[in-house]
């Protein structure tokens, strides 16, 4: 399965996401209208990855710990979204961490409540 399968399947596990293309590429939302991932398909440079809502503080120690792995999104790097490069070696366990926190960011109170950290 390639990489966007693979978060494809993670992310659709969630309650009440949906996806559709949002700026040419795959994007998922909470209840269809608040997006929590967005996959980057070499969309602003020649790397692949995604970019996912973070909780405060939580892309500056992944940037800082692994900057071959996480970085700071365009657009979005500012509200403190993390990215996630899918162009190296992808523990698809924390992948599947990442997108739970992005998605306990955005969804509302009762169906983040439903979804372990």
């Amino acid at each position: 399965m390639g990489a966007l399968e693979s978060l494809r399947e993670v992310c659709l596990a969630l309650p009440e996401v949906t996806e559709r293309l949002s700026h040419g590429e795959p994007t998922w939302f909470v209840r269809g209208r608040k997006t929590f991932v967005m996959y980057a398909d070499h969309h602003h440079d020649d790397r692949l990855g995604f970019w996912c809502a973070a909780p405060p503080g939580v892309q500056e120690e992944m940037t800082g710990a692994e900057p071959d792995r996480f970085f700071r999104p365009p657009y979005v790097g500012h509200r403190g979204w993390l990215g996630v490069y899918l162009d190296v070696p992808v523990d698809w366990d924390e992948v599947r961490a990442v997108v739970r926190e992005a998605y306990r960011v955005v969804a509302p109170k009762s169906l983040a409540d439903r979804v372990q950290g």
